[in-house]
């Protein structure tokens, strides 16, 4: 009973696993699913969310900078144990010894003015001296500090990068929302290619493989109306080197799709061995696509669109810095109260007005013609963005155009490739029937062939180039004609 129980279950291991593992190898995939994966767990695709959220950090970088920033300075501490040289009153030099420690600490709350570029902030600090040399009646530790005192700095006539920042890094913020979505249609597009060249090498396989079949038992029949004396050596001879020319197309058709089945696998991220089959995506979807409302919805959701204007604000902002590089002026003033005391408490008790202002100025005289060479060169330079600008927007109105009316063709082709297909495999099934039964040459029969073969070839490549001008289309305009719903949500 053991015995036959440990044979049951090694008869069961031996026809199980085997093909359990070979349907892990497996894979059957739509055009949707393999898009989808490759979206997924593509490399291509990872690396466009890693770029994204790359500058989503760099955009809350940027947003920083206008926020209130709470700063701590300081020193801690400041030893020093040498001997130093004292100027005497009488002019005299007297090398003496000091061993001191000076700390300092200051703490800031400070705040951008993005209208004016300046900035201003409020502070308090304080300092401390020990001088461990001192005698015994004499003082050790002194304190000094500013218990407030607001602080501003304001550059005059000068390049203001908070205010233009504020114009532009939010655009390039945008931009690389779009351009995510814009990447992961690419990948979309170039997954598509491959798996349509994948299709097609599996085409030609099933092809190459019915045609050897077919040559195989046509060659078997001119043997016997050559034995029977029906057919001449050549016809026999003919026939012969086309199933010869067909076992060479068998392994070519075998090589290609071992071929395409690796850039498959190692795009979408499946293991080398894995076997894939590929279901044909006959069914088009069918809507009607206007130029006009193409080229709309491009302007509208691509990141081209919005580098537009960002690359004339970034022109203009060169214009701008370059008139601030003419004169330089600062405006520097500060109020608050400060006091020096023997103990720390102390400062803090009627302490003393602290104010300063000052203007800085740094004016050329003398230049050479430097201030209006730069600001020619901004201004050269931004003419030539704007000429720039304006005709890659014609360019982008043209590719839009260019794009639609190409889908538009190839939808059309695609209907007429497909009846061709049908029928030419109809006319090559009868054309076979009529050779079997003696009505038809070898030669005719092989013209059927070729032509069932070169429309069933070009029927796979119309519906290739449909699907592929399909996701040019998504990612040109960013919106899905079929559903009819932006590919692009702003509020996400």
């Amino acid at each position: 009973m053991k015995k036959r129980y440990f044979i049951g279950l090694l008869f069961f291991a031996l026809t199980y696993f085997p093909t359990n593992l070979k349907a892990q190898n497996e894979a059957t995939y739509t055009l949707q699913e393999m898009v989808q994966r490759a979206k997924d767990r593509s490399p291509a695709a990872l690396r466009a969310l890693t770029r994204k959220e790359n500058r989503y950090w760099q955009y809350r970088l940027f947003k920083s900078n206008y926020n209130p920033q709470l700063r701590l300075n300081g020193t801690i501490p400041s030893y020093s144990q040498a001997f130093n040289s004292i100027t005497q009153p009488d002019g005299s030099i007297e090398f003496l010894q000091v061993r001191q420690n000076f700390m300092d600490l200051e703490l800031g709350l400070q705040q951008v003015i993005a209208p004016t570029g300046g900035i201003i902030s409020v502070n308090t600090s304080t300092n401390r001296f020990d001088n461990f040399l001192a005698g015994p009646n004499e003082i050790q530790t002194r304190w000094s500090g500013v218990p407030v005192n607001v602080r501003l700095q304001q550059p005059l006539f000068a390049y203001n990068q908070f205010k233009w920042d504020k114009k532009i890094q939010p655009l390039l913020f945008e931009e690389s929302k779009r351009e995510y979505v814009q990447e992961m249609e690419e990948v979309s597009l170039f997954v598509t290619q491959l798996f349509f060249d994948y299709l097609i090498a599996q085409v030609n396989l099933q092809v190459a493989t019915q045609n050897l079949e077919n040559t195989e038992e046509i060659f078997s029949i001119e043997k016997k109306r050559y034995e029977l004396g029906t057919t001449f050596e050549d016809r026999l001879l003919q026939v012969e080197l086309q199933a010869l020319q067909a076992r060479q197309d068998l392994a070519q058709a075998k090589l290609d799709l071992e071929s395409s089945a690796l850039s498959v696998n190692s795009f979408i991220g499946l293991d080398p061995s894995t076997k894939i089959n590929l279901l044909s995506p006959e069914n088009l979807p069918d809507f009607e696509v206007n130029v006009e409302e193409a080229i709309r919805l491009a302007f509208q959701n691509r990141s081209e669109a919005l580098g537009f204007d960002r690359r004339k604000l970034e022109a203009e902002a060169q214009v701008a810095e370059a008139k601030g590089q003419r004169i330089g002026m600062q405006l520097n003033a500060s109020y608050g109260y400060n006091n020096a005391a023997f103990a720390f408490p102390d400062i803090f008790n009627n302490p003393n007005t602290q104010a300063l202002v000052n203007l800085g100025v740094s004016v050329p005289i003398l230049d050479w013609g430097r201030n209006k060479a730069r600001m020619a060169q901004a201004e050269a330079n931004q003419q030539l963005v704007n000429y720039t600008v304006q005709q890659d927007v014609i360019n982008f109105e043209q590719e839009i155009f260019t794009k639609v009316k190409n889908f538009l063709m190839i939808k059309e082709r695609l209907n007429v490739t497909k009846t061709s297909d049908e029928v030419a495999q109809r006319r090559y099934e009868i054309a076979l029937k009529r050779y079997q039964t003696g009505n038809v040459t070898v030669t005719d029969l092989n013209i059927a062939q070729n032509e069932k073969d070169s429309n069933k070839r070009a029927y796979f490549n119309a519906l290739k180039d449909f699907w592929v001008a399909y996701y040019e289309l998504r990612a040109l305009t960013l919106y899905d004609f079929e559903k009819e719903e932006l590919l692009y949500k702003p509020e996400i």
